[in-house]
């Protein structure tokens, strides 16, 4: 083998090894730092605080779920099913005047099914679904964390409240949760589609006919 030949393949070695490095990087980047910021938002603080201000800590276990659940393609739902969905969330709303633990109790379990029919864990599992949901709807998974915690709060056992939460910390759950239930049925998509193409969605108004249905004076318990 002649020395050009040689020098030849030790540049091409040497340029495949260098892409190789460039393209590590920036799969890096695109879990780590900046794009774990982007990609996760008040997640990433809520998980930089969980590991008292280790940031490498709370990247590690970032870019671990992007790794488990970054994959996952979510199913879109039937019309029907959107419905069914829309009309019992409405009846949790109405059902809080009367009856605020049910109502949240209730709308904790139609977040599990929805997250669950848009290809996302079982809600049986609710630790490995909130941490896929993280990863694809960080800006309002939390809202699913308070109401689930309001709806086991008070009721003993563990990892369960002992105090009871008050009618306004289950009201400003379920206002959490309602971002979070809007997002997975694809509320805000449709939404800007009706405003670009200037036709209301039916689905759309009904669901602004009936708005957060309770008031403070409303509530029947304290």
């Amino acid at each position: 083998m002649s020395t050009g030949v040689i020098i030849a393949l030790i540049v091409a070695a040497a340029a495949v090894v260098a892409v190789a490095a460039i393209l590590a990087v920036r799969a890096r980047g695109s879990h780590g730092g900046r794009g774990l910021k982007q990609r996760f938002g008040p997640e990433y603080d809520r998980a930089v605080a969980r590991h008292d201000g280790d940031v490498k800590a709370a990247e590690d276990e970032l870019g671990a779920l992007v790794e488990r659940h970054g994959g996952l393609r979510e199913r879109p739902l039937e019309a029907a099913e959107r419905e069914r969905f829309e009309a019992r969330w409405r009846a949790a709303q109405e059902q809080f005047v009367d009856s605020p633990k049910a109502a949240v109790v209730e709308a904790d379990h139609l977040l599990a099914e929805v997250a669950g029919a848009r290809g996302f864990p079982d809600g049986a599992r609710y630790e490995e679904q909130v941490a896929a949901l993280s990863v694809h709807h960080a800006d309002h998974v939390h809202g699913y964390r308070r109401v689930h915690g309001a709806a086991l709060a008070g009721t003993g056992g563990r990892d369960r409240g002992d105090r009871a939460p008050g009618t306004e910390d289950m009201r400003a759950a379920m206002i959490d949760a309602r971002a979070l239930f809007d997002d997975l049925l694809g509320r805000e998509r449709r939404e800007s589609g009706r405003h670009r193409s200037g036709q209301p969605s039916r689905t759309a108004d009904r669901s602004h006919q009936a708005p957060w249905g309770f008031h403070r004076h409303q509530t029947k318990e304290g």
